[in-house]
């Protein structure tokens, strides 16, 4: 069974997916999109399901600090509302909370430009946005 990981932003999609055993999660491309068109993020989404043969997607929800949900809390439930009423996939929502940070001090420990840091942090935070969740249930 495999998984779809994204992190949602306003102009980009980062994506991860697991390997076939649902256990690994690694960095799959970065979806960039005009400003707040999710339309076109949410097709392209849901292609790369069938063309990879996704059964689940894990979509980052980003909350405040102290754990309230602002605007783009539920930009990412409209985005799961979608997905799920377009196709067959299951979307579960989880806490990305200071996933952008542990991506990014990654990224500095391996010596990675800022340059490039800039262009994979997206789907990096999709790694660890799927890694947390495969994680959670082994």
């Amino acid at each position: 069974m495999r998984y779809l990981g994204l992190d949602l932003g306003s102009r980009t999609l980062g994506l991860s997916i697991s390997d076939e055993l649902g256990m690994f999660a690694r960095a799959y491309d970065t979806l960039r999109f005009e400003d707040d068109d999710y339309e076109y993020a949410i097709n392209k989404t849901i292609e790369i399901c069938e063309k990879e043969k996704i059964a689940e997607i894990v979509l980052g929800n980003p909350k405040h600090m102290n754990g309230d949900e602002g605007i783009r809390s539920q930009i990412s439930y409209n985005f799961k509302a979608e997905i799920e009423k377009k196709s067959n996939i299951k979307v579960h929502l989880i806490d990305e909370r200071l996933t952008t940070v542990r991506v990014d001090k990654a990224m500095i420990f391996g010596n990675m430009s800022r340059q490039k840091r800039h262009q994979k942090k997206d789907e990096m935070a999709a790694v660890v946005i799927l890694q947390d969740f495969l994680d959670q249930k082994h």
